[in-house]
This record gives structure tokens, C-alpha cells and sequence, in this order.
């Protein structure tokens, strides 16, 4: 009870989407009955000549018969399924009828709805109890007085009209046969008008209290919403443990390409870019490693142990970490600073092999001032981040 008494948020989409599956709709039957009394009725006035001459013939043919029809078998089996035909002819397009308006009624009040939920087996709908418990509840208790009114409204109709036309229907006894039913027909079709009006006043009130009690059935407390929320988007821990995995994958990867990088700009410690550059399948160089903090200073370790070049270039480090990704070219306003940098290290590997000049001390690199975060932002502290 204190469960129920916390649902005050409307239902979300979801959770209407799955009341649908399984069959809950707002469903109005007074809508149904009058869609089959009206519908029904409208059917009848406008085949009504159609039906008076089809009974007409029917009464007829069922009233008149021989000798041999009545001693010999074969022969009343025979007027009997010709009988028989003829009454479906009239019965069943009928009963085509009102089915249709009958789903038409429900698809009016809750909308199409297909689903084979409803016809599952449930053993605890095989449970007196349960049943006996549900009878009493406020929705049931709700349609089963409304019902009641409406039974009594249509029965007060029908015996008023019936008690003040009882001398019309008595007279239809010294009618002929086709009058009586002319007679007959137009008497219940006044009457039929009456019971429709009144069906019509319960259902447009039905309809939208249908819906209401659907919607007050649905709702959702503020635990069911963010359980919900959870389901859709994930499990959070769940979600943190892929996050980390996929971090961890990613930060293998990139140790070992640090190994087989052309160098690594730091800045010195805080930020640390690896880059290789091959002439012949890249048309700029591509960043193979980045990190900051520990994750720059575990590559500085990586690459100092694999002989991999490590250039002190803060302004340079801190753009390229700010505006690369893994596997990306380096942006085309870096290419002088990078082309600065290249060049001192392919000094280097020279003179380490004999075949040059020792080159001088690496010049401060400049980079334009947008593409520096410090720049941009003077005041903003140095990442403290352990893992990229």
C-alpha cells in the first residue's frame, strides 16, 4: 500500500511501451456496445428492405412444406439444410458486421494493439483468493457499480418505452404478417434510438475515465523511475569496469608503440606526445603515444629504455596533447614546430653514426598562441590526471 501511495509520476515511454505489449490498453466497453446497438441498428434501417423480404421468404418457405418432406428423411434433411443456408445468409453478414464495429470500438478507445501475452497461461489466475481479493479492489469495484447504473438506466428505458407502447405491439396481432413486421420494425427502431442515446452518454463519459484509471495504473514512483533510468542506460559499475578496460587496452597499446616512435616531446614532465613520421606511407607525422602525469612519465621511461629520442618542448607538448588524438596527423599549423624538432633529432642520429656535426642545443619552439592551452588560459593549474 505504501508502495502504491509513493507511484505519483506519470508513466514513462517505456514503460508504456511494455504495458502495451502485454496487453494493457484502455478498453471501454460501453464504447463497444454502442458501436454493436448502433452500428447495428444503422445496419438494420439501411438493409432493412433487404432483411423484411429475406424473412418474409424465409417465414414462407419454413411454413410451408409437403407430405414427403415430413415422412421421408433424406427429404427433410434436405429441406432442412435449405432452411438452414438461407438463415445464414441473413445471420452471418450481420454478425460480420458487429464484429467489425466491435474492434473498431476498441481500436477507437485504446488504439491497434497486437499481442499474444494476454493469452498466456498463468496459474495464479487459477487462484480463488487471489480472484476473491481482486473483486474488491477500486478499479473493479468502480466498473461493476458503473455497469450496475448502466443496466438500470437501459432497463428503465426499455420497460418505459415498452409499457407506453404495449397497445401498438398488441395491435400488430390483427396486422397481416408483412405489416406486422413493418410495424414491428419501425416500434424498435424508436425504442433502439432511446438505448442508444443513453449509450452514448455513458461511453463518452467510459472513454476518458478508461484512460484515467489506466494512466493512475501505471504511474511510477521516484525508485521505479531511476531504476528504469539505469536499465536503459546501464549498469553505472558495469559501465566504469568497460570504461576501465577499454582505458587499459588502449594505454597497453600505446606503451608499446612508444618503441618504435622518431621521438617524444615533454614539457617536462607534465605532458608527453610521441610521433613517428615515415615519408613514404604518411603524409604528416602521426601520433603514436600521448599521456599526462604519470602516463607521460611511464612513456619518457619507454622510450628512454628503447633509445627513442625524448625533446624538451613544453609549448609544443601541450598543443599536441590538447589538439590530437591517437593515430592522428598532427595538425597542419604544428608542422614548423614539428619539422623544428624532426630535423634536431635526425642531427642527432647523424652525429651519433659519424656522419655529421653535433647539432646545438634544441631552440625554444614556437607555436601559435591559440593552440597553447596556456596561453589561452594563463591561470589554469597542470593536469593531475593518472590515467589517459
Amino acid at each position: 500500500m505504501a508502495e502504491s501511495s509513493n507511484r505519483n509520476l506519470p508513466a514513462s515511454a517505456r514503460k508504456l511501451s511494455r504495458a502495451r505489449e502485454e496487453g494493457q490498453v484502455a478498453r471501454s466497453r460501453d464504447l463497444s456496445h454502442l458501436a454493436i446497438v448502433g452500428g447495428g441498428g444503422a445496419v438494420l434501417l439501411a438493409a432493412g428492405p433487404w432483411l423484411l423480404e429475406s424473412v418474409q421468404r424465409l417465414l414462407l418457405a419454413g411454413l410451408r412444406f409437403e407430405v414427403r418432406d415430413a415422412t421421408e428423411p433424406e427429404a427433410m434433411l434436405m429441406r432442412l439444410s435449405e432452411v438452414t443456408g438461407a438463415f445464414l445468409t441473413i445471420v452471418v453478414p450481420m454478425g460480420v458486421v458487429v464484429a467489425l464495429l466491435s474492434a473498431a470500438a476498441a481500436v477507437a478507445s485504446g488504439g491497434w494493439n497486437l499481442t499474444f501475452k494476454t493469452l498466456g497461461f498463468k496459474l495464479s489466475h487459477l487462484d480463488p483468493i487471489t480472484g476473491f481479493g481482486r473483486m474488491f479492489t477500486g478499479s473493479h469495484l468502480g466498473n461493476l457499480l458503473k455497469a450496475c447504473a448502466l443496466a438500470l438506466v437501459i432497463g428503465a428505458i426499455g420497460g418505459l418505452y415498452l409499457s407506453t407502447h404495449m397497445a401498438e405491439f398488441h395491435a400488430t396481432l390483427a396486422m397481416p404478417l408483412p405489416t406486422a413486421l413493418a410495424h414491428t420494425g419501425q416500434a424498435l427502431v424508436a425504442g433502439l434510438g432511446l438505448l442508444v442515446l443513453a449509450l452514448g452518454v455513458s461511453s463518452a463519459i467510459d472513454v476518458p475515465l478508461q484512460r484515467h484509471l489506466l494512466a493512475n495504473q501505471l504511474k511510477m514512483s521516484i525508485e521505479e523511475v531511476k531504476q528504469e533510468m539505469k536499465d536503459a542506460e546501464g549498469n553505472v559499475e558495469v559501465k566504469a569496469k568497460v570504461k576501465a578496460r577499454m582505458r587499459e587496452v588502449v594505454r597497453r597499446r600505446m606503451f608499446a608503440a612508444v618503441p618504435q616512435a622518431d621521438l617524444v616531446v615533454m614539457n617536462p614532465t607534465h605532458y608527453a606526445v610521441a610521433l613517428k613520421y615515415d615519408d613514404t606511407r604518411m603524409g604528416a607525422p602521426r601520433v603514436v603515444a600521448k599521456g599526462a602525469d604519470l602516463i607521460a612519465l611511464r612513456i619518457r621511461d619507454i622510450a628512454q629504455e628503447s633509445r627513442v629520442p625524448v625533446l624538451r618542448a613544453p609549448a609544443l607538448a601541450r598543443a599536441l596533447y590538447a589538439h590530437t588524438e591517437l593515430d592522428d596527423e598532427i595538425p597542419a599549423r604544428l608542422f614548423t614546430a614539428v619539422a623544428q624538432v624532426l630535423a634536431h633529432v635526425y642531427q642527432l642520429r647523424a652525429a651519433l653514426a659519424g656522419r655529421g656535426a653535433w647539432p646545438a642545443e634544441l631552440p625554444d619552439i614556437a607555436v601559435p598562441p591559440d593552440l597553447d592551452p596556456h596561453q589561452l588560459h594563463p591561470g589554469r593549474a597542470q593536469p593531475m590526471e593518472a590515467d589517459a
